[in-house]
């Protein structure tokens, strides 16, 4: 059933968001548009294989076909039973409709983005295309403030950095306790995918190789079925729609690449109670690396986004950071500029760390001081990594060698500190900075520092509302 017609990547992908646009203007959101265009997609899909090899994975009665002749609030209700159902299912088909709902009620728009999808063959088209097209709706999604997804999507320039540091091998297995839209896993996935003919290898990296956990069913439909259209998890979604925080790793892996959720735990989830976790603490990103610390197999290798905090904070932070420094090899930490992510202000970094030898030396590599990013005028590119990269030297750590000079080269943004250097520091802080600031001229917009203003406004407001608790509870003891 080949298609001669298929729209490129890029004609499609102006399609797919026309739609949304339009959708957007009856009061459709870019989420929700996304989430049905998932559901419908699958079916769509799932009808083409049907016609192709005479196999259906979904259950009769609740198929493609039983939608595209059907108009008005019957198609609606049909649409409806029919995320029920597929909610129900223990597969693949009952992971990609996790909690499954229509957010399309107007049966007008409804028959439009079925309309849509059955005007393409999209079996027949290239994994990389169809992946494609997804991620970059998914991005798009990203950028939408109202939404609220930029907080599940990390640049992929920083993510392909990061795996290309990492260097994950076929064979391996490889986690993402917080993944989002499943970034990471697909960049190591794509990593990997190449390095061995054997059979049993490309089998295993297909279906048992990566693992990503996320607690918002939507997110685990969109990582689903970004992973499947790409190729990965045809039978079982290699995600779980779990809380990572929550209870001890019954599993340990190779490979931890992350970037856990920024900002408080949210309202309503359980509390946290792990007597494994080395200190307890309400800071959720102090969590998330406990949990990726615990997670790692002897020898095992992580990287990981986090904030500022982490790097400085007292009580747990130290603690924290001094059981890092001890049980594990923090060799790496890459500090990353404001304007990459598109939660507005964040300053984070990725610490590099392996698991079982204590550290010796710590280098930084500086991306931050008198760099300028924004998503709007300068977007971080994967090339603007290259030389971080390259004095990473993943091939062989021993060959590093530091660009920071005090006297022929201080802006030099690689440089090395020794073990005993860091440990004498208040609180152990990592915070370290070396480059005098240029003062060159802000380029933000006013929007950019607006959302700054106010990100750093609500980070003051919550802390002033956790002070008020504190006092609270010492007047009441």
């Amino acid at each position: 059933m080949a298609n001669n017609n298929i729209p490129n990547e890029q004609s499609l992908t102006k399609k797919v968001w026309n739609l949304a646009t339009t959708l957007s203007g009856q009061g459709i959101g870019f989420t929700d548009y996304i989430t049905q265009l998932t559901y419908l997609l699958f079916l769509k899909m799932d009808a083409e294989n049907v016609e192709m090899f005479g196999e259906s994975a979904i259950p009769e009665g609740y198929r493609w076909n039983d939608l595209i002749e059907l108009d008005g609030y019957e198609l609606v209700s049909q649409y409806e039973q029919t995320l029920k159902i597929l909610s129900e299912q223990d597969n693949l088909i009952g992971t990609i409709y996790t909690k499954a709902q229509n957010k399309i009620d107007k049966p007008v728009y409804l028959k439009k983005v079925i309309t849509m999808i059955n005007e393409e063959q999209w079996l027949v088209m290239d994994g990389d295309v169809k992946g494609a097209i997804y991620e970059s709706i998914l991005e798009k999604n990203g950028q939408d403030k109202k939404s609220g997804a930029g907080q599940y999507f990390t640049p992929r320039p920083l993510i392909s950095a990061m795996v290309d540091c990492i260097r994950p091998q076929i064979g391996e297995t490889i986690c993402d306790p917080a993944c989002g839209t499943g970034g990471f896993l697909l960049a190591a996935y794509d990593y990997m995918k190449d390095q061995s003919p054997d059979l049993s290898k490309r089998e295993f990296l297909n279906n048992k190789a990566l693992h990503g956990v996320d607690n918002t069913p939507l997110v685990v439909t969109l990582a689903s079925m970004n992973l499947y259209l790409h190729g990965v998890g045809t039978d079982r979604s290699p995600i779980m729609c779990d809380d990572s925080l929550e209870k001890e790793p019954s599993t340990l892996f190779d490979v931890i690449l992350a970037n856990p959720p920024f900002g408080t735990r949210p309202s309503g989830s359980v509390e946290i109670n792990r007597p494994d976790f080395y200190v307890e603490t309400k800071n959720n990103q102090l969590n998330f690396l406990q949990h990726i610390m615990l997670t790692l197999k002897t020898g095992g290798r992580a990287a990981v986004v986090l904030p500022d905090n982490v790097l400085f904070e007292g009580n747990a932070g130290e603690t924290i950071r001094r059981r890092l420094l001890t049980d594990f090899n923090l060799h790496t930490i890459l500090r990353l500029p404001t304007g990459i992510f598109y939660a507005q202000g964040v300053k984070a970094n990725v610490l590099f760390f392996t698991k079982g030898q204590p550290t010796k030396e710590i280098w930084f590599y500086d991306y931050r001081t008198d760099v300028k990013h924004t998503l709007a005028t300068n977007k971080l590119e994967r090339r603007h990594l290259d030389d971080f990269v390259q004095c990473y030297h993943a091939d062989d750590q021993l060959a590093r060698e530091e660009t920071y000079d005090a006297e022929s080269n201080p802006t030099g943004r690689w440089r090395r500190y020794g073990i005993d250097e860091i440990m004498g520091r208040d609180k152990t802080s990592l915070d370290i900075t070396w480059i005098k600031q240029g003062g060159e001229e802000d380029d933000r917009t006013l929007a950019e520092l607006m959302a700054e203003i106010k990100e750093k406004s609500h980070t003051i407001s919550a802390a002033v509302a956790e002070l008020e608790k504190l006092l609270a509870n010492i007047k009441e003891d």
